[in-house]
């Protein structure tokens, strides 16, 4: 009887590194909803339009981390890749916001702009007002005296941060790489 030495038909992955980037993206999404809920309803810090704007790629965050754990793991990784433009698109909004803020340009949205009243008596002016007023996207908003860092750069850097953590973790030797 010849003795073989025992072969895996099947290379078995590295456990528990695959979903890691996924569960990255869901930690960064729900940290920064947190974060902005605590300064607008904690603070009473009113958000601009363009604020508003930029929470939507860090609920599009959640959602690819929560479809990447769902995932079967072989596709968990190129899930987790979605998050990638996603990140992209928040540092494209912070880019556009940071320099309505700094003065570069005029912001895009309409409702960034002060209104116009129109109307020759109090009362028409009056009427003619927006229902809630609105946070200029012109004004930056500074969390902590003696910072000159607007939360718009702040939230930039954070986007960059996460950007940095997941590609590093998509592309590192440890994230499913197979072993054996």
């Amino acid at each position: 009887m010849v003795l073989m030495p025992r072969r895996r038909i099947f290379n078995k992955q590295t456990p528990g590194t695959v979903r890691l980037p996924n569960l990255l993206l869901i930690f960064a999404g729900v940290v920064a909803m947190l974060f902005v809920w605590w300064v607008q309803d904690g603070l009473g810090i009113a958000p601009c339009a363009l604020c508003l704007w930029e929470r939507w790629p860090w609920r599009v965050l959640v959602v690819i981390g929560v479809v990447g754990l769902l995932v079967p793991r072989r596709w968990a990784r190129t899930v987790a890749w979605f998050g990638v433009p996603a990140l992209l698109a928040d540092l494209v909004l912070v880019g556009v916001h940071a320099g309505v803020e700094w003065r570069f340009w005029k912001s895009p949205l309409p409702e960034c702009l002060s209104p116009h009243l129109t109307g020759a008596t109090m009362a028409e002016r009056l009427a003619s007002m927006p229902l809630r007023p609105s946070k200029p996207c012109d004004l930056p908003t500074y969390l902590f005296n003696g910072l000159p860092i607007s939360l718009t750069v702040m939230e930039g850097m954070a986007a960059l941060a996460v950007l940095v953590l997941l590609i590093s973790g998509l592309l590192s030797s440890l994230g499913g790489r197979t072993r054996g």
